[in-house]
């Protein structure tokens, strides 16, 4: 059995709880935005990354590159929080604390590297693992005639772009931060997160399985998984 996986923003818990309700040896598939927001960012990313389960890149991801690549450059010192505060306003805070990457001063409030070889080399070799993530995959499998494609974002509506070498930025721009509704004349079935719902939409020509696992006090809080094969949805 096949599961995609909404968004799950280092509510390790919360996953973990899926799993267990998820049939064994099921194939899982992530649709990104595995960090930051939750206090449990790298015991997510080693579950995934230790079996060998597939995951597309997200917004949040994509994020935590540019600033790790930039923090290796100024280690150890910390990189300009003027121009990388997005990601560190946007969970990516809590995603250095679950690698014990950085403290808080007591006094003000500011960010701290505390200059740890071995637990900053865990952090490249994960980012590394990040960037070699795809913007989608597609599957052998089909739905309404049309096959299915997993990304983080919605990208039916720029699918055609997927292969033309000139467009890749704007690809890249849907995959990761659109969120406009796909429209029903696209050529593939798009399941896909970033937006959150209340429950998973389940539309003729898109799935969107992000139920905003972070967001327990906005009054949203599930993680969801859509089984391909079943077509039913499970949820924590």
């Amino acid at each position: 059995m096949t599961y995609i996986i909404g968004r799950v923003h280092g509510e390790y818990g919360s996953l973990l709880k899926l799993i267990k309700q998820l049939p064994k040896k099921s194939k899982l598939i992530f649709v990104g935005d595995l960090i930051d927001r939750g206090r449990k960012s790298k015991e997510v990313i080693s579950f995934v990354r230790d079996n060998n389960h597939k995951c597309v890149l997200g917004n949040h991801e994509k994020m935590m590159i540019e600033y790790v690549r930039a923090f290796e450059k100024s280690y150890p010192s910390l990189p300009s929080m003027v121009y990388y505060h997005k990601w560190i306003n946007s969970g990516g805070k809590k995603t250095l604390l679950s690698y014990d990457i950085i403290e808080i001063d007591k006094h003000d409030g500011k960010l701290l590297c505390t200059e740890n070889k071995e637990k900053f080399t865990q952090l490249l070799e994960d980012v590394k693992w990040l960037e070699s993530l795809p913007l989608y995959i597609k599957l052998d499998t089909k739905k309404n005639n049309k096959p299915i494609v997993i990304s983080h974002a919605s990208i039916s509506e720029v699918w055609v772009l997927r292969d033309d070498e000139k467009q890749q930025s704007i690809f890249e721009e849907y995959a990761l931060w659109n969120r406009k509704i796909p429209n029903e004349k696209t050529k593939i079935f798009n399941i896909f997160g970033h937006t959150i719902q209340k429950e998973v939409d389940i539309s003729k020509h898109f799935i969107n399985v992000d139920t905003g696992c972070c967001y327990a006090n906005k009054g949203y809080g599930k993680l969801s998984a859509y089984c391909v094969e079943s077509h039913s949805v499970m949820a924590v």
